[in-house]
């Protein structure tokens, strides 16, 4: 027995449409969707610049996790709960290398065991380049993170050296050597997620030709200025110095963790005058009042740099605004000097 409808009802039967075939597939979408996005590997990153190229290489398929993030540093990070359970969740895990990342080295053998773990230092093509001691830049200590002496090395016969200290691991301030980083990135996950694999490898052609411009990009900025020494407050800057033939005069220190004491902040004074410095880069996550004592009674100017980009929101598009603020906060400063 049909019941009849009330008028209140009938109005509202009248009202709603009849809902068409495109509307119920939605729901199906949407659910088919969300199942594309579960099949995602999880991924997870180091720092700020590796998470960048990354993320640009898995645009469409997944997003990748971020360990050291906001203005952390990995210099002086240490390992929360969230990043241990990421971790252990990881299928992939990118990072830089014991250089750098040094209180990653043992969560990563107790954690990471189920993960592929691709150390980008060992990516073939890298050039490498030594630590630099001696006269404007500090002597090396046995007990610093990154070692004793060490040795150039470009040949990527020798990338797979793990030595603590044999080389400069601030790789990613060359643009080319962010290049050998983003095919190694691509290989790795081309083999943990081969469904994906199409995806990953046309990402990774649009990120080499960006790579390209922005290197030609920086060329063109920085030329004014290629003649100009100035000091930064660690020496993290040889592969940009490499690169686009800028002069860095010393740093106020080697290691960003250890504050220099006052014998090496009156020696660097004494170097700004000698060397006709004209430019003092401080660091966001460090101390800049060192800086001001520094230039205190010089010509010198200070400044900003950011290398492991502790200012700038992670994503695909961080890699490069690090780089260009780079290059143009060098110029900046030292066009006005």
């Amino acid at each position: 027995m049909k019941r009849a409808l009330g008028p209140n009802l009938k109005i509202l039967a009248l009202r709603m449409p009849a809902l068409s075939i495109p509307a119920l597939a939605i729901p199906a979408l949407l659910f088919a969707g969300t199942m594309r996005a579960a099949d995602a590997p999880v991924v997870v990153t180091s720092i700020k610049p590796i998470h960048s190229l990354v993320s640009a290489i898995m645009q469409g398929v997944g997003e990748p996790e971020l360990i050291v993030d906001g203005a952390a540093s990995p210099h002086t990070y240490n390992l929360k709960p969230s990043n241990a359970r990421a971790l252990q969740e990881a299928k992939v895990i990118f990072w830089v290398g014991p250089g750098l990342e040094a209180f990653l080295e043992k969560p990563l053998q107790a954690l990471g065991r189920d993960a592929s773990i691709a150390a980008l230092d060992d990516a073939p093509g890298l050039v490498k380049l030594p630590f630099r001691e001696g006269g404007a830049f500090e002597p090396h200590d046995d007990g610093d993170e990154h070692g004793a002496d060490a040795a150039h090395d470009a040949d990527p016969e020798h990338d797979s050296d793990h030595d603590h200290g044999t080389f400069d691991t601030h790789l990613w301030l060359d643009p080319m050597n962010a290049k050998a980083m983003a095919a190694m990135i691509t290989t790795t996950l081309v083999a943990a997620d081969p469904a994906n694999a199409l995806t990953y490898q046309g990402n990774a052609k649009a990120l080499d030709d960006r790579l390209d411009a922005l290197d030609t990009e920086i060329k063109g900025v920085v030329a004014p200025v290629k003649g100009k020494p100035f000091i930064v407050f660690h020496d993290a800057y040889q592969y940009f110095e490499h690169r686009y033939g800028i002069r860095v005069a010393g740093s106020i220190t080697v290691s960003p963790e250890t504050i220099p004491g006052a014998e090496r902040v009156s020696e660097i004074h004494r170097k700004v005058g000698e060397l006709g410095a004209t430019c003092v880069f401080a660091e966001p996550q460090f101390e800049p009042r060192l800086v001001n004592v520094i230039i205190e009674g010089t010509r010198a100017k200070s400044g900003v740099l950011d290398p492991e980009a502790a200012t700038l929101k992670a994503g695909p598009d961080l890699y490069f605004t690090l780089m260009r603020g780079i290059a143009n906060n060098m110029k900046d400063c030292l066009s006005s000097a």
